[in-house]
C-alpha cells in the first residue's frame, strides 16, 4: 500500500504540513538575510558605527529615566539589538529602550521596584513571540494614522515632562502622572544648584540642535554630552552624574520570580508586551519606506517574524539585567540615512556598544545627569511634529478628535488605555460615517403608468445595511410606507453592498410591520452572498408567500399589478352592484 492510500493520509491534507513548516522557518533567521552583504558591507559597517554613536546617549537617558539606571539601558541596547538585528523581521531596525517604553516603565519601577523589570521583560517578551507566532503582526495595519500620532505627540510630551526634574536637580517621588510629577519638580528644585543643571540642559539642547548644521554626519548629542561633561568638569560645578558603570557585561541569569508575583505583575506584562509589539511594528512599517542616501527604499519586512525577533529580545534583555525593548524610530532612520541595508549595520551598532562598556565606562560614569535630560527634551521636542498636526486637524472632524483624544488621554492617563480609547473612538466615528453610506429611497415604477400604480410603493436600498445603519434604514421605510393608499411594498436589494445580521433582522421587522398593516411585501435581487443570511435569520419566512422573492424587478411590479387588481376586484364585489337609478 503507498503512502497516498494509508489511512493517515487523509487526515492531513497534502501540503498542510509544508505550509507549517515553511510558515515555521520564515519567522527563522536564513542565510538570504545577508544576500546582500558583498554589495553593502561598507556602508553598514559605518551605518552601524554611527548608529552605535547615536544610541549611546539615548540608552544611558532612557536607562535613567525609567528608573532601572544607566547600566540596565545601555545592556539593553547591547543585548536586545544584537538577538531583535539577527532575529527580528526587518533589515534595517535598529532596537533598544525607547521613549515610549520609559513612560510605562517608570510608573511600574515606582510601585514594583526596580527588580520587578527583568522579570516583566522576561514575561513580556514570551507574549510578544507568542503574538508572532499566532500571525498577529499584521494586526498594526489596523491602527488608524490619527490614532498613531497622537500616541506619538502624547509620549512626546510625557518624555519631556519626565526630564524636569533632571534638569532642576530636584528629588521627588515618581508619580503616576508626569505632568503633576513635573510640577512638583519646580516647585521642589534647590536653588542656585539648579541654575547649573538648567544651563546644561539649555547648553546640551543648543549644541544637539546646531551641530547637524554644521554638517548632517556629526552626531549631535553624543558632541553635546560630550562638551556638557567637559565644562561641567573645567567649571568645577556641582550636578549630579551618572556614577560608577560596570566595566563588563553581567552574566545571563533568570529574574527571581515566586508564583505570588505572577498575578501581580500580569497586567503590567500585558501593557509591555502590548507596546512593544505596536511600537517595534509601526517602527519596521515606517522604516520599509524609508530612502537612503543611494534614494531606494529599504524594502518590506515581515510582521510577524518581527514581533517574534523582538520578542526575544525582551526575553534576552531581561536574562541579563536589562529592561523590555522595541524597535526605534529615530535609530532605525539614522541607520538609513547613514547607508546601512543588512542587519549587520544593527549588530554593529551592539558591538560598538560592548566597546564603549569594555573600554569607556569611566568615561562614561561623569556624564550629568542633565546632560541626558537635555538629550531627551530634544529627541521629545522631535516627536512633535507640527505640520503632522496640522494637517490631521484640518482633515475629518472624527479623524482630528481620535488624534486629540489619544493624545490628551496618553499625556492624562496611560498609553495602553490611550491606544484602546483612541481606537474605539476611532472605530466609533468611522462606523458613524459608514452608515452614512447606507439609505433607502422611494424610486418611480419605470415605463408606462398602469391603473393602480399609485398604491405601489417600490424602495431601493443602497450601500451599507449593518448594525450601525439598521435602525434608521428600518425607520425611513416604515415612515415612507405609510403613506395612504399604499397596499404593495417592493424592497429592491441588489444594490446593497454590505448586509449583517442585524440588518437583516431589520428587514424582518420591516416585513413584519408592514405585513401587520395589511400591506404586502415583496422582496427582489437578493444577491447570492446575502442569501444564505436573509434565509438564516429569517427574512424569507417573514414573507406572506414564499413567491414573493423575485430576480427581476419586472417580475416584481408585475405581480405587485396583479396584488392590486385582485384587491380592487375583491372590494368591488364585497360592495355588491350598483343600484339602478
Amino acid at each position: 500500500m503507498s503512502a497516498a492510500d494509508s489511512p493517515r493520509a487523509g487526515l492531513v491534507p497534502r501540503g498542510t504540513a509544508g505550509r507549517l513548516l515553511g510558515g515555521a522557518v520564515a519567522l527563522l533567521p536564513h542565510a538570504s538575510d545577508y544576500a546582500s552583504l558583498r554589495r553593502t558591507w561598507r556602508g553598514d559597517l559605518l551605518a552601524g558605527l554611527t548608529v552605535g554613536i547615536v544610541a549611546l546617549p539615548l540608552a544611558l537617558a532612557f536607562g535613567v529615566s525609567s528608573g532601572v539606571g544607566a547600566e540596565a539601558g545601555i545592556v539593553t541596547a547591547i543585548v536586545a539589538g544584537l538577538v531583535a538585528a539577527v532575529f527580528g523581521g526587518s533589515h534595517v531596525q535598529v532596537s533598544g529602550p525607547t521613549g515610549a517604553m520609559v513612560v510605562v516603565l517608570a510608573p511600574i519601577v515606582a510601585s514594583h521596584g526596580v527588580g520587578a523589570v527583568a522579570l516583566l521583560s522576561v514575561m513580556a517578551g514570551i507574549l510578544i513571540v507568542l503574538l508572532g507566532a499566532s500571525r498577529l503582526g499584521r494586526a498594526v495595519a489596523y491602527i488608524p494614522w490619527p490614532v498613531v500620532e497622537g500616541f506619538t505627540l502624547g509620549i512626546g510630551v510625557i518624555i519631556f515632562l519626565q526630564q524636569v526634574p533632571p534638569a532642576v536637580s530636584a528629588h521627588v517621588a515618581p508619580g503616576q502622572n508626569t505632568a503633576v510629577t513635573a510640577a512638583e519638580a519646580i516647585g521642589a528644585a534647590p536653588w542656585p544648584r539648579a541654575v547649573a543643571s538648567i544651563g546644561v540642559v539649555v547648553l546640551v539642547a543648543a549644541v544637539t540642535l546646531l551641530v547637524p548644521r554644521i554638517h548632517r554626519a556629526l552626531p549631535g548629542s553624543l558632541i553635546a554630552i560630550l562638551v556638557a561633561t567637559l565644562g561641567v568638569g573645567l567649571l568645577g560645578l556641582d550636578v549630579e552624574r551618572i556614577g560608577a558603570l560596570p566595566t563588563s557585561l553581567p552574566a545571563p541569569s533568570l529574574p527571581g520570580v515566586t508564583l505570588s508575583d505572577l498575578p501581580e505583575l500580569a497586567g503590567p506584562a500585558l501593557a509591555i508586551a502590548a507596546l512593544a509589539a505596536i511600537e517595534s511594528l509601526l517602527s519596521a512599517r515606517v522604516a520599509s519606506g524609508l530612502t537612503g542616501p543611494d534614494g531606494r527604499t529599504t524594502g518590506p519586512y515581515n510582521p510577524d517574524r518581527e514581533l517574534v525577533g523582538q520578542g526575544l529580545a525582551s526575553l534576552a534583555g531581561g536574562l541579563f539585567g536589562g529592561m523590555p525593548a522595541t524597535g526605534a524610530i529615530a535609530r532605525t532612520a539614522v541607520n538609513v540615512r547613514s547607508g546601512g541595508r543588512s542587519r549587520v549595520a544593527a549588530i554593529v551598532h551592539a558591538l560598538v556598544l560592548v566597546g564603549v562598556v569594555y573600554l569607556a565606562a569611566p568615561l562614561v560614569a561623569q556624564i550629568p545627569l542633565a546632560a541626558l535630560a537635555g538629550v531627551l527634551m530634544v529627541t521629545a521636542a522631535r516627536m512633535v511634529s507640527v505640520r503632522t498636526a496640522r494637517r490631521i486637524l484640518g482633515s475629518t472632524r472624527h479623524d482630528a478628535l481620535a488624534f486629540v483624544l489619544t493624545a490628551v488621554i496618553t499625556v492624562s492617563f496611560d498609553l495602553i488605555v490611550a491606544i484602546q480609547i483612541g481606537l474605539v473612538a476611532a472605530a466609533l466615528l468611522t462606523l458613524r460615517q459608514f452608515a452614512k453610506l447606507g439609505g433607502v429611497r422611494r424610486e418611480p415604477i419605470a415605463g408606462p403608468a398602469h391603473d393602480g400604480d399609485e398604491h405601489i410603493a417600490v424602495f431601493r436600498l443602497d450601500g451599507l445595511m449593518f448594525f450601525g445603519a439598521a435602525e434608521r434604514i428600518l425607520e425611513e421605510i416604515a415612515g415612507l410606507a405609510a403613506v395612504q393608499g399604499v397596499e404593495v411594498v417592493v424592497l429592491r436589494l441588489s444594490q446593497l453592498r454590505y448586509l449583517d445580521a442585524t440588518g437583516a433582522q431589520a428587514l424582518v421587522e420591516v416585513i413584519r410591520t408592514l405585513e401587520a398593516r395589511g400591506i404586502t411585501v415583496l422582496l427582489k435581487g437578493v444577491q447570492d452572498q446575502h442569501l444564505e443570511l436573509v434565509r438564516s435569520v429569517g427574512v424569507i419566512a417573514e414573507l406572506r408567500h414564499h413567491r414573493h422573492l423575485f430576480d427581476s424587478l419586472a417580475d416584481a411590479v408585475e405581480h405587485a399589478r396583479s396584488h392590486v387588481r385582485r384587491a380592487r376586484a375583491h372590494t368591488a364585489s364585497a360592495a355588491g352592484p350598483t343600484p339602478s337609478a
